[in-house]
């Protein structure tokens, strides 16, 4: 093969010449520094007599020419050694730490060739089955070897395509930056080969999968189902999807990258943000238990609840009709009273609460500014290696929390509203996982299945986290629970459940019906004396304001190996959309063999914890012997009247 047939041969080539200019130019100044250090003295005493005044040398001609000659020369040196250290930077580092490159990588041709040249591993599911492969290989029609995905929308924002944000395809089998081949190589045309790739067997059970597909189509939202036990991802999907076909052709990406209103691209369940509503009251609830508050009891009245003066009263979704009276913290989960988790929140306070929710992943933060500017937390993942963490890697659920914050911000964020108002499903999961841990921890969430399981942290003890299930329980099965009514089949069935209800307030952007696209309006900004200073665009609101429904699940509850987030945008109330999609994934489960318990299937043996987490309190648990395997700004409700269920 000549170079000429090599495309990648002329940037190595030029790469090479521009990394030996800049060392032989590197050279040659430092020698001439060195030099001019040497002569400095004897040219000078060839023009001026040796024994002229101190400041006389210094206002000499050629002495104020050469400091200046070496303020340019050192100068040129700091100048090439930024330009370098920006290749450097780029060629060796952005991989790793630039989320922007890492989602342009897919463009760069030398990665693409050498990863089209070898073959991956197939993708299976937990079952570990060849006819429950996620991904594999097919011969063509025309005898081509061809990728497959038995599952095309049904797993594409897990896997991921070769264009956009990587997912486990390029995650699991792309070209890491030891085994792309050095511009040395690429010029004497030697071929780098990469190493072989092995199967990989995840946690997310294809039925389960296919199952929550199901359930939200049509709609705008997802599930996230985790075992509570291990971290185990069992399934996680969001909808509207795309076809891993589709978008091998450029154009059909580009379309549906385009695409703001359905915004098919975004994994929902990772990387989207909603206002959590009452679903966050779990998270209080954790805070009250650890600080010994869980017997503190709050009167709710018709009147509302005045978090300071002059600010509005916080009532519950029924408005002055809805009246629980002093209440404890068990009824206040059961009829999920916004009145008392204002009250608890604000009793609390910032720092307590801060605290809590670090435990279940969330960042608070010091303003509101800092919530929306947040990135994502790859370091919640429990992975074989870091480029599958940061395929996988959720955005931070930010919360506001700083001293001295006002009581009535507090307040609302204690019910799910305010400032609380970025959250995202995979989040909400885990604050249910860590309450459905028997032994109180939080479990790293896994997606490969030979990984052994590792803590996050310790939330909180075993006897709180069995009290907050059996409180927990009261929304599933309770005489004024929220949930009762939709779970009632499934604790006929014999698999007793808890939840957690929620509803929340958001005002989105208007599109376009038939482009898809974001409406814009002008707006004009004047000084003070009413003079136009300038003009400029923003999305047009929709004045009703879209009701999304929340739910999360446990099951069974006493012994959780299920822990389910799911949220259907403009579903409405928590129990009238989301709780009976989380209600059907349970009896799947069941139906699987992935609960156990009286009447229902065994599920697998599960390896012990093992905590790698610097977090965790408490005696750790003995490590498993299995070997690890490669395998919108925070929305303000509009009063404080806000849906409490």
């Amino acid at each position: 093969m000549f170079l000429a047939d090599i495309p990648e041969a002329k940037p190595a080539l030029l790469s090479l010449l521009y990394v030996g200019g800049v060392a032989l130019l590197a050279l040659i100044l430092f020698v001439s520094l060195l030099l001019m250090r040497r002569r400095r003295r004897s040219s000078l005493d060839a023009i001026a007599p040796a024994d002229l005044p101190p400041e006389v040398r210094q206002r000499l001609g050629a002495t104020s020419t050469n400091r200046g000659l070496r303020a340019l020369r050192w100068l040129f040196v700091l100048l090439a050694l930024g330009v370098f250290s920006f290749h450097v930077y780029w060629a060796q580092y952005a991989a790793e730490s630039n989320e922007r490159f890492q989602e342009l990588s897919y463009k760069d041709l030398r990665n693409r060739r050498l990863a089209e040249s070898t073959l991956r591993g197939w993708i299976l599911d937990r079952t570990g089955g060849l006819d429950k492969a996620l991904a594999l290989y097919r011969r063509a029609p025309n005898g081509q070897i061809v990728r497959d995905y038995p599952l095309d929308t049904e797993v594409s924002q897990i896997l991921g395509s070769d264009r956009g944000d990587p997912g486990l395809e390029r995650a699991l089998f792309g070209i890491q930056s030891s085994a792309a081949p050095e511009a040395w190589d690429v010029l004497m045309g030697k071929n780098v080969m990469q190493q072989a790739n092995l199967d990989v067997r995840l946690t997310i059970d294809q039925e389960l999968q296919k199952e929550a597909v199901a359930q939200l189509r049509g709609r705008h939202g997802s599930a996230v189902v985790l075992n509570p036990q291990t971290g185990e991802v069992l399934a996680l999907y969001s909808n509207p999807s795309y076809s891993l076909k589709e978008v091998q052709d450029e154009e059909a990406w580009i379309k549906l990258n385009a695409n703001e209103r359905d915004r098919p691209l975004v994994n929902r369940a990772l990387r989207g943000r909603y206002i959590p509503g009452s679903t966050f009251k779990t998270a209080v609830m954790i805070a009250a238990f650890n600080n010994g508050m869980q017997n503190e009891k709050f009167n709710c009245s018709a009147a509302g609840f005045y978090a300071e003066r002059g600010a509005k009263p916080i009532l519950d979704s029924g408005g002055t009709g809805e009246v629980h009276g002093t209440i404890g913290i068990d009824t206040a989960i059961e009829v999920s009273c916004n009145q008392y988790f204002a009250q608890m929140a604000i009793k609390l306070g910032p720092e307590k609460l801060a605290e809590a929710i670090k435990l279940v992943g969330m960042t608070p933060v010091g303003s509101p500014q800092e919530a929306l500017g947040a990135g994502k937390q790859p370091e919640i993942w429990n992975t074989s290696q870091p480029a599958v963490a940061r395929a996988l890697a959720p955005v931070e659920a930010t919360v506001a929390l700083y001293p001295h914050e006002r009581p009535y911000d507090l307040g609302l964020i204690g019910f799910g509203q305010g400032y609380a108002g970025q959250m995202t499903p995979f989040q909400m999961a885990l604050v249910a996982s860590a309450i459905g841990n028997l032994e109180g921890k939080l479990m790293k969430p896994k997606i490969e299945f030979d990984r052994p399981p590792e803590v996050w942290a310790q939330v909180t003890t075993p006897a709180y986290a069995a009290e907050m299930r059996r409180i927990m329980g009261l929304v599933t099965s309770g005489p004024s629970g929220t949930a009762t009514s939709v779970f009632g089949d499934v604790h006929r069935q014999g698999i007793i459940t808890g939840g957690k209800t929620g509803t929340a307030e958001k005002q989105v952007p208007l599109y376009d019906p038939k482009t898809g696209e974001m409406l814009m309006e002008k707006k004009i900004e004047r000084d003070r004396r009413g003079n136009p200073i300038r003009e400029y665009e923003v999305p047009r609101l929709d004045p009703q304001f879209r009701i999304d429904s929340w739910f999360l699940c446990l099951a069974p509850l006493d012994r959780p190996q299920l822990a389910i987030a799911v949220i259907i945008e403009g579903g409405g109330y928590g129990a009238k959309a989301a709780a009976p999609v989380a209600a059907a994934l349970v009896l799947k489960a069941r139906d699987l063999g992935l609960l156990t318990g009286a009447g229902i299937a065994p599920a697998q043996q599960q390896p012990q914890p093992q905590p790698q987490n610097g977090r965790q309190q408490g005696q750790t648990p003995t490590p498993a012997a299995t070997p690890a395997a490669r395998t919108t700004p925070a929305a303000r409700p509009r009063g404080a009247n806000t849906p409490n269920q």
